[in-house]
């Protein structure tokens, strides 16, 4: 009996630590029309990374299909696998996105003046 409740115990703290680990997708940006696209990245077999801005929509295009990103992403992240928000099967390979600071938030805060 105890080692029934033991392992119940045991699958309930791997489900929380699994699910603990886990970025939101939310947290990445949102999708968005391909059309409202401020520049297009082509993903090629060979493509492991692509470099955007903050603040950008993306037309990404693989294989004959695409699809739009708006990287309104939070803050605290500067890459992402874009594997997790493409549509499932449009990209073979594993592509990481690495995302600069949107411009529009950098320098001149409301710190006190030196």
């Amino acid at each position: 009996m105890n080692h029934a409740i033991s392992l119940q115990a045991f699958v309930i703290v791997l489900a929380i630590n699994g699910c603990a680990t886990r970025t939101p997708v939310e947290l990445y940006g949102e999708p968005a029309p391909a059309s409202a696209a401020q520049r297009t990245i082509v993903i090629s077999p060979d493509t492991r990374h692509v470099n955007v801005e903050g603040g950008e929509i993306i037309r990404f295009v693989a294989g004959g299909k695409e699809f739009g990103w708006s990287f309104n992403n939070a803050l605290s992240i500067n890459s992402f696998s874009l594997n997790a928000v493409a549509p499932p099967g449009l990209l073979n390979q594993p592509v990481h996105a690495y995302v600069s600071r949107d411009p529009r938030y950098i320098g001149g805060g409301d710190g006190p003046e030196r």
